[in-house]
């Protein structure tokens, strides 16, 4: 198992390495598909030297957990004559696809992971897919461009509800996530503290998950059950979730900080 992790990651490495080397050799953006929190921490600590240009990741919105990573070579930044470029030159290839009950008033209560089973039992990658989004009835599907005109003609059904699809135009900018405001106190702004509060569950629960390479800071991979986290981080937890840590307060008689996070829901 082991052997095979060290495997994907090398062939991980040499792919990111590749797309770089292209962007500078060719004055080009090259893109990666949608990458998992693991796999942008894989390229996040990359060392510099070893990429032959610079890169950004999108997902279309700011929380986005899955994002495409794109690298820019510093030819086209001189051509722009900025520093940075926006979503919009860059121009990701992705687009953001409706997929709707095509009879509301019939429909079943569909989940995230309704739609997410729809679309991979279509034969599609999940590198090619990014976040699923509800919202009012629908789900909102962050897809590869190349992707598009496949699942707009192939995907009828959600489970039993039959539903249509359909291209929307979406603002990444003004999108906004629910979020569950939690308050409490915890001994420390550690890792480990904030997750039990965050996910109602135990620190020797939570501190596991840690220690096994699930918990992302911004991100990043964090092992350190000892982290400690900033006000505005943005905490994942592969198979649980998210939250932002928004900030401390004063103490308690008892010494315990006041903390308030937002969570993702």
């Amino acid at each position: 198992m082991k052997g095979n992790q060290t495997k994907e990651l090398k062939l991980l490495e040499s792919r990111f390495l590749e797309l770089s080397r292209t962007a500078y050799q060719r004055e080009i953006i090259t893109y990666s598909d949608f990458l998992n929190l693991n796999e942008q921490n894989i390229l996040h600590t990359l060392p510099k030297e070893n990429l032959y240009t610079r890169y950004v990741s999108f997902g279309g919105y700011n929380l986005a957990e899955r994002q495409m990573a794109a690298f820019i070579p510093d030819a086209l930044y001189l051509r722009y004559g900025k520093e940075s470029l926006s979503e919009e030159e860059i121009e990701y290839p992705f687009t953001v696809l409706s997929i709707a009950p095509l009879n509301r008033k019939f429909s079943e209560e569909l989940s995230h992971r309704d739609y997410l089973g729809a679309l991979l039992n279509l034969g599609i990658e999940r590198s090619k897919l990014g976040d699923i989004l509800i919202s009012d009835g629908e789900a909102l599907v962050f897809t590869h461009n190349d992707m598009c005109d496949f699942i707009s003609e192939e995907l009828t059904r959600v489970r039993h509800t039959t539903v249509r699809v359909s291209k929307k135009e979406f603002n990444g900018a003004e999108y906004a996530p629910n979020y569950e405001e939690i308050r409490g106190t915890v001994a420390s702004v550690r890792l480990d503290s904030l997750l039990p509060l965050a996910f109602s569950s135990s620190r020797t629960k939570l501190s596991g998950l840690i220690e096994g390479a699930k918990v992302f800071v911004n991100g990043r991979l964090v092992t350190s059950n000892g982290y400690q986290v900033q006000e505005g981080d943005i905490i994942s937890v592969r198979g649980m979730g998210k939250f932002r840590y928004k900030g401390a307060g004063q103490r308690t008689r008892k010494n315990r900080i006041y903390v308030v996070i937002h969570k993702y829901v």
